[in-house]
């Protein structure tokens, strides 16, 4: 396995919607060195920059970054994420960290980061076949195919998202009826408004038509035996199951780590999940593959972002254990 860079080489970004964050990775471990709310692009960035400059910094950094889509990711350039304003829009983020830094970065979208980040550091340390899911306000995924990241033609591989479960439905991804409709934060909140809807005038306790429905809410609710909400979350857990059997069965994985809202809702969604997973996925790889949440929590993007860096360099090995 090569080894580790020297000390103050190794740095990540983790730009997301309402938080970015600096990390560094000291000792084999990840350390954020910031967190930022997340603002016009110059202002955010800056502060980000500032934190690594007050560390200090060697003679040759890699810096990793994580970034939700769409990316141009050879070119280091984030697109057009709906959730980032448009002063994020067209901006060469690799470049500006070398023209500050000088060294090298590296761009990739924050599924495939995640993805890494539990390879690496968390809950899929060991396999060689992993699949990464994760949900808030949308849904991503990452695949770690025969001990290797699988990213595809454009970097846009593994998307279970958009794939259509039904004819209609609640729009995720931009598709009626897909698994991010389904299942996750936004489209469990239009579940539940459908749900509503259906009842007339009835109201459970926990809305209130001034205050926005989230899955927390709902999740909350549930674990107090609130009937609707117990039926929201049964039904987001059978799309998992749905979506998990699609992917067990295209590409037959030994771990399944889930992120997002899984793990604080797992006792909510596990059960309808395993019920649709035992009737829809072959026998076989299913009984192969252990669903397991993700550990890493609301570190996950600064985890990602160090290791899109640790695998430019190839620091990553086959069958990573840095840190057991």
């Amino acid at each position: 396995m090569p080894s580790l860079p020297p000390a103050n080489q190794v740095f990540g970004l983790d730009i997301g919607g309402t938080k970015c964050a600096a990390s560094i990775l000291r000792d084999g471990r990840v350390e954020e060195l910031a967190r930022v709310a997340t603002g016009e692009f110059e202002s955010t960035l800056q502060q980000l920059i500032d934190a690594i400059a007050a560390h200090g910094v060697g003679d040759a950094p890699v810096f990793g970054v994580s970034c939700g889509g769409p990316l141009d990711a050879a070119a280091g350039v984030i697109l057009a994420p709906p959730n980032l304003h448009a002063s994020w829009h067209g901006v060469a983020i690799t470049r500006r960290l070398n023209e500050r830094f000088g060294g090298t970065a590296h761009l990739m979208n924050d599924a495939n980061a995640c993805a890494l980040a539990e390879w690496q550091f968390g809950a899929g340390r060991g396999a060689r076949h992993l699949i990464f899911l994760t949900s808030g306000t949308g849904m991503g995924a990452g695949l770690i195919l025969n001990g290797e990241l699988y990213e595809g033609a454009t970097g846009d591989a593994g998307e279970i998202g958009h794939v259509r479960l039904r004819a209609d439905g609640p729009i995720g991804y931009n598709k009626a009826g897909s698994v991010e409709g389904f299942y996750s934060g936004g489209g469990i909140a239009r579940v539940a408004e459908s749900l509503l809807r259906a009842r007339g005038g009835l109201r459970p306790s926990w809305y209130s038509p001034s205050s926005p429905i989230t899955t927390k809410l709902i999740a909350d609710a549930a674990k107090s035996g609130d009937v609707p909400a117990l039926e929201i979350m049964h039904r987001a857990g059978e799309s998992l199951g749905e979506a998990l059997a699609i992917l067990i069965d295209l590409f037959n994985p030994e771990r399944v780590v889930i992120g997002g809202f899984f793990p604080s809702c797992r006792t909510l969604l596990e059960p309808s999940m395993r019920a649709v997973l035992a009737r829809e996925a072959l026998t076989i790889p299913r009984e192969a593959c252990v669903i397991v949440p993700a550990e890493l929590g609301d570190t996950i993007g600064s985890h990602g972002a160090i290791a899109v860096a640790l695998r430019a360099i190839k620091s990553v090995p086959a069958r990573p254990n840095l840190l057991s």
